[in-house]
């Protein structure tokens, strides 16, 4: 067979080829709307490959870009790639020194960057001593003086640039993005994706029984660009000529529900704290979003109570998958398989909660403590082992590689169940379960059981310390609306009751006003359970 290498250049020029008019929406920082079509994207995008040869980039070398969702990161997405570098998607939600620290280990030479990070950047920069240059992702060069030196303006490098450039075919396993992990103990651990996995990745994104992404869609990447390429959903677009609608900086629900209305969006993805505010608004204020075929909630289990609210009020349909930040990041996806087209609705609902089955190209299997697999009856927890085209064997440069890997199997640190359909149900991570007297509490189960309380917006179960039991459950609550949290209390312990043994109900309720968030969006165990050790001494 023909050895061509799988390079992303092909999603691109065939796009540029073939849906040239196709439109790219982007919210720009100041809230108005620039529209281009794959047409100028790709013209822009063989100026920013001269643009990096001016800078003296090499293949090989590291790219930095701290953007948002919108058209000029979208333009790196593909420029450095193809060029033959790699972009680092830095985390922007990370604290400075993890920023720095990711900057430095990836060892990027320059850094791109949005208007509102100017401040971060700065304050950085004296610490990045293998930057060699900055570039300004914006129209002009900011009016304030700055330290930043070189310092340079992405449309003034743009226009200078020549406008033609011959993409190579690269080695298949040439190095083509590189994300951290979201960094919930030490510091975050890099991941680099080559030319052939994402290639593979998108397509598998493409199968019917995946997402089925095609060019009549439009799409809407919620998830930010800097968190594993965006799920992979910004190439699906490329390589399908789908519209691409890039939500800007900061949006907040409003604004993401005002997209999917005007655009017509046809796909959209999220972390599942986004999805719940967009289904509290929506309670308030009724955005038109029929038009979406399938709202992908991520980052953790989605509520049942959120999968039917979106279900039965707008006829949205929720769906979900399986995978982390070192395996692109999906390996499972939900899947209606052909015996079940005449399930009730009350079934379909229940396996909407489920995390589906594995994506063709990888392997998976969940194992015991002693490394043996669990039954497929539903009721074994394990926890989840992968490998394939797009799995991580390493970390960038890690020694923690030894603990993660072994034999080419990725050790996922997250407990689940399998059924006799392959179809894995997400228990907790490993680390987040609470072992009470000797058995096992699912947070998860209990925060979903919570936020499908009429009165609860926001829910988190962690674990306390307890001189009998040694761990008993803690839950955290933002209510709707202010109310007398005495009778709540008692309310949601009845309501947890009649769903639950009475061992795995929560000892204490804590009712706050936000629950604090890690770098990806997902509620920040680790600082809830830091916080309560700390009032106990």
């Amino acid at each position: 067979m023909n050895s061509l290498q799988l390079n992303l250049r092909t999603f691109l020029e065939r796009t540029a080829r073939f849906f040239p008019d196709k439109e790219i929406v982007s919210r720009e920082s100041d809230g108005s709307i620039f529209r281009y079509n794959y047409a100028e994207f790709y013209q822009r995008v063989k100026r920013l490959a001269n643009v990096l040869k001016s800078l003296g980039i090499e293949k090989g070398d590291k790219i930095a870009s701290m953007a948002w969702n919108n058209h000029r990161h979208l333009e790196l997405y593909l420029g450095v790639p193809c060029y033959g570098a790699a972009l680092h998607t830095v985390n922007i939600r990370y604290g400075n020194p993890e920023i720095i620290y990711t900057i430095n280990h990836a060892e990027d030479k320059v850094l791109f960057f949005d208007e509102d990070l100017l401040p971060i950047v700065e304050a950085i920069s004296p610490q990045l001593p293998n930057i060699e240059a900055y570039v300004f992702l914006g129209k002009n060069l900011p009016d304030t003086e700055t330290k930043l030196s070189p310092l340079y303006c992405y449309e003034e490098l743009l226009d200078r640039a020549e406008p033609e450039f011959q993409f190579n075919m690269l080695d298949e396993y040439t190095p083509a993005t590189i994300c951290f992990t979201s960094a919930t103990t030490g510091l975050p651990k890099g991941v680099t994706y080559t030319q052939r996995s994402l290639y593979l990745y998108t397509s598998a994104l493409l199968y019917t029984d995946v997402t089925a992404i095609s060019e009549k869609d439009c799409i809407m990447p919620i998830v930010p660009m800097f968190h594993v390429n965006a799920w992979g959903l910004p190439y699906a677009a490329i390589a399908t000529g789908a519209k691409l609608v890039l939500p800007g900086t900061r949006p907040n629900a409003h604004q993401l529900l005002s997209l999917i209305e005007s655009e017509s969006v046809t796909v959209t993805a999220a972390a599942v704290t986004i999805g719940v505010d967009m289904a509290n608004i929506l309670e308030e204020h009724p955005y038109q979003i029929s038009s979406l075929r399938a709202l992908f909630l991520g980052g953790q289990a989605p509520p049942k109570a959120i999968i039917e609210k979106f279900l039965y009020q707008h006829r949205v349909p929720v769906v979900q998958g399986y995978g982390a930040t070192e395996t692109s990041p999906l390996i499972t996806f939900l899947h209606f398989r052909k015996d079940q087209d005449n399930n009730s609705e009350s079934e379909n609902i229940h396996y909407r909660t489920r995390q589906g089955i594995l994506i063709p190209g990888i392997e998976m299997k969940i194992v015991d403590e002693f490394g043996e697999e669990v039954l497929w009856d539903d009721q074994q927890m394990g926890e989840i082992l992968a490998r394939g085209p797009w799995v991580a064997s390493e970390y960038l440069n890690d020694e923690r590689s030894a603990s993660s890997f072994d034999n080419g199997w990725w050790k996922s640190g997250d407990i689940a169940t399998i059924n006799k359909q392959g179809a894995i149900r997400l228990v907790d991570r490993n680390k987040d379960l609470i072992k009470s007297g000797g058995e096992w509490i699912s947070s998860v189960q209990l925060e979903n059981e919570l936020m499908a309380h009429p009165e609860v917006a926001e829910a988190c179960v962690v674990a306390m310390p307890d001189e009998k039991w040694l761990e008993r459950p803690l839950a955290y609550v933002v209510l709707k609306q202010d109310g007398n949290t005495s009778l709540l209390e008692q309310e949601l312990t009845q309501w947890l009751g009649a769903r639950f043994p009475k061992w795995w109900l929560p000892d204490r309720y804590v009712f706050t006003n936000e629950i604090p968030k890690n770098a990806n969006g997902k509620y920040n165990k680790n600082l809830l359970r830091q916080r309560f050790s700390e009032k106990l001494v």
